[in-house]
């Protein structure tokens, strides 16, 4: 018989369905049995007063490192931090080693990830063999293995031709593709933000317009083939604009946003720590304003992490060798919270939107939602505890992480994937 838990006294937080009270919520099995007034005899009650209870966070940007880079992260590793940081699914990138370009390696991401049993598990498959550019991927055949979209993640699609080709193929297979804006002809050598800072660091810079030229274009192919587009982790006041025009011509476009593209500037890299090295880089104070607005004018379609860990020998070369990322799942939604509740650009709902049922329908899947009969994938979440990032104690294999001593508030206290409990704090 299935195990009924019951969570009680909790703040309910069902953006999709406009919920947002006090209510009973009780998990049968995998599903969600009944939400409100509960009155019946369970194997377990979870009491939740002064917490959360949200539908299950979304991640559509995690690089989990396997096949290749395993002492980085691995599936296993990569989903137990997921879980850690409330997200109960996550979209791996294809930029492994080898890229995940063919049927074989979705299949393969799916197969570890439900061994791992942590969190679900969806894959993007790569636009162009190998991730060169040049020529298409097998994109019908790994989307007959599940991929639900596609992106050279970690690499623009230079060629003009190539990209409209990969559009077309994506509105007969109904998935969406993602791209990495960045035109390489301005930004290819860069390791920081082109500016004020990158010229007395003597560092070599990426343009904001690398990012706001490929972002153009792609909206021009987009009005051309009306395919479902998403641009990764923009970062720019430029690229906030060309995204509302798209918009307002009711274009198929959805974006995304990271923890660091609100939170930090290109100032950070005065000392040249590599913690801070990212792609797309940190821009200016300008931007992060221009981004806190687009997020509250509702033109963010989610909230993502770009989770990219790497190995903290890696991360002390010199600046222009080191790798670019940040490792972050286990502590975005406190960095979310610093960025967007704390100033007042969103409230719960509206935060919970962006990393719930806003991003599940990008990719295309009916999750983010906690009405009875959906999936029980639940984040509980206590919004006023306090603690200061601790790095060393991550799940995550890496510790590349910028925020490690900074004092946050909002901690994940629990987490179920389809009604069963896969990560608790206590």
């Amino acid at each position: 018989m299935a195990e009924k838990i019951l969570i009680r006294n909790g703040r309910l937080i069902d953006p999709a369905n406009k919920v947002d009270r006090e209510a009973d919520l009780l998990i049968v099995g995998e599903k969600v049995a009944k939400v409100g007034a509960v009155d019946i005899e369970c194997d377990r009650v979870i009491d939740a007063h002064g917490m959360i209870v949200a539908p299950g966070l979304i991640d559509l940007h995690v690089h989990f490192r396997e096949p290749g880079d395993e002492e980085e992260e691995t599936i296993a590793s990569g989903s137990a931090a997921a879980v850690a940081g409330g997200f109960t699914s996550v979209v791996c990138m294809p930029n492994t080693n080898p890229p995940i370009d063919e049927a074989t390696g979705v299949e393969f991401i799916h197969r570890m990830g439900r061994q791992a049993r942590k969190t679900f598990i969806y894959v993007m498959g790569a636009i162009t063999k190998n991730r060169q550019g040049v020529e298409l991927a097998e994109m019908g055949l790994m989307a007959g293995a599940g991929a639900i979209g596609f992106t050279d993640d970690g690499a623009g699609v230079q060629n003009t031709a190539v990209m409209l080709c990969a559009l077309k193929y994506a509105a007969m297979l109904d998935c969406v593709v993602a791209q990495h804006a960045q035109d390489d002809s301005l930004g290819r050598s860069g390791v920081m933000n082109a500016g004020y800072n990158s010229t007395v660091l003597g560092l070599p810079g990426i343009d904001p317009l690398a990012e706001e030229m490929m972002l153009w274009r792609d909206v021009q192919l987009v009005r051309k083939t009306l395919v479902r587009y998403h641009a990764q982790h923009i970062s720019t006041a430029g690229s906030v604009k060309i995204i509302r025009e798209a918009k307002e011509m009711g274009l198929p476009i959805t974006c995304e946003v990271t923890p660091h593209h609100l939170l930090l500037t290109d100032d950070a890299i005065a000392d040249y720590d590599t913690n801070y090295k990212v792609n797309p880089p940190l821009r200016t104070q300008a931007d992060i304003e221009a981004l806190k607005q687009a997020v509250k004018e509702g033109l963010i379609d989610a909230l993502a992490t770009d989770h990219a860990p790497h190995l903290q020998s890696e991360k002390e070369l010199e600046f222009l060798a080191a790798p670019f990322g940040i490792a972050s799942l286990e502590c975005a939604l406190a960095l979310y919270i610093e960025a967007l509740i704390v100033p007042g650009v969103l409230d719960w709902p509206g935060l919970l939107a962006l990393m719930t049922y806003r991003p599940a329908a990008v990719i295309g899947v009916k999750k983010g939602t906690l009405g009875e009969g959906d999936l029980a994938d639940i984040t509980i979440i206590d919004p006023d505890a306090e603690y200061v990032i601790d790095a060393d104690k991550f799940v995550s294999k890496s510790r590349n992480c910028p925020y490690h001593g900074r004092r946050v508030k909002g901690r994940v206290e629990k987490t179920f994937v389809a009604g069963e409990l896969r990560f608790s704090a206590v």
